[in-house]
């Protein structure tokens, strides 16, 4: 059987990628369930201090901190279309000004929305000096999807979203570069917000999918390449045993005629 090269070539590229992006997949599945199983260690780990000396997002991140610091109610930002038990609401994410110096952002937690009127905030506590704070590390105070700006404009305390790079630009802020998903206060105070945060979701069940549909695209090119190969080979023999058949009637004729 003839192999012809350049669709040979064509299905092996493609069997190659598919197959190097199921392994990516895959690798991307394992170094998520690395991370959930990290963070299911550190919700048992006690509580990290946070103070002025900077810490790396990379090391902090998703374990459990604890704040001593007040807060800065004129610095508030409630960020918009966070729902909660299907009902619209807002993240209350406020600035803690630290002991010793130095400032987080402590997402407080949620508040439920005014229907009638978006601007209007419904009342909630903010403890007016020295509190202690619990919660999670985290890259942001969540991320919703925004069109354009958003409303995030500097003089805007309702927002879509909030980078803190940004916020710590905007306002001469030095912040840590992560928020504090606040759990509590210790001890503990009600300040009307609710803080029944989402368990994070690494989404490893995605992942795996891909890597079976890329895997599965493999299959399918393999299995084209072998049906056209055979489709070929086919047709090669049917043309060359029509040929074959078409000689013998002219080989015939010229005997006859060598003969007469």
């Amino acid at each position: 059987m003839k192999i012809r090269l350049v669709p040979t070539l064509l299905i092996l590229i493609v069997m190659a990628v598919t197959i190097r992006l199921g392994f990516w997949q895959r690798d991307r599945a394992h170094q998520k369930e690395a991370l959930q199983a990290q963070i299911t260690q550190y919700e048992s780990s006690a509580p990290q201090p946070v103070g002025v000396t900077p810490l790396a997002l990379k090391d902090i991140e998703f374990h459990r901190v604890r704040a001593t610091g007040t807060f800065l109610p004129e610095r508030v930002v409630y960020l918009d279309n966070r729902p909660y038990n299907d009902q619209p609401g807002f993240y209350v994410v406020m600035p803690l000004k630290l002991e010793g110096g130095g400032y987080v952002l402590v997402n407080r937690g949620w508040l439920p929305r005014n229907i009638a009127d978006r601007a209007t905030i419904a009342p909630y506590v903010t403890p007016p000096g020295p509190v202690v704070v619990e919660g999670i590390a985290r890259a942001d105070a969540s991320r919703a999807f925004e069109l354009g700006a958003g409303g995030s404009a500097a003089h805007l305390k309702i927002r879509q979203n909030l980078a803190v790079a940004s916020y710590a630009a905007e306002t001469g802020l030095p912040l840590q570069p992560f928020v504090i998903q606040q759990t509590g206060f210790v001890p503990a105070f009600k300040d009307g917000l609710v803080r029944d945060w989402p368990v994070p979701d690494t989404d490893v069940e995605r992942n795996y999918g891909y890597m079976l549909q890329w895997w599965g695209m493999a299959l399918a090119a393999l299995g084209f390449g072998l049906f056209a190969a055979r489709k070929a080979a086919t047709k090669a023999r049917t043309e060359g045993e029509a040929g074959r058949h078409a000689e013998e009637p002219e080989r015939q004729d010229a005997g006859s005629a060598k003969d007469a």
